[in-house]
């Protein structure tokens, strides 16, 4: 197995981080929209960012918050 190189993880970092800030922009923005079109719009961003991230507990955030 080889090392993964210094500039090889710093990108991966990078968009590690970018990706987090991403989400976390949608989310907010998902919990402000009213309208349900709108709302899936952001869940499938979110999906495309993200396939591994779980819908369901922003979901579950949404009915706590209603």
């Amino acid at each position: 197995m080889s090392k993964i190189s210094v500039k090889r993880r710093r990108f991966e970092i990078k968009k590690k981080r970018k990706r987090k800030e991403k989400i976390k922009k949608l989310r907010e923005k998902y919990s402000d929209t009213k309208n349900k079109r709108e709302k899936k719009e952001v869940l499938d961003k979110i999906q495309k960012i993200a396939p591994h991230y779980p819908i369901e507990e922003i979901l579950k955030l949404e009915k706590d918050k209603s």
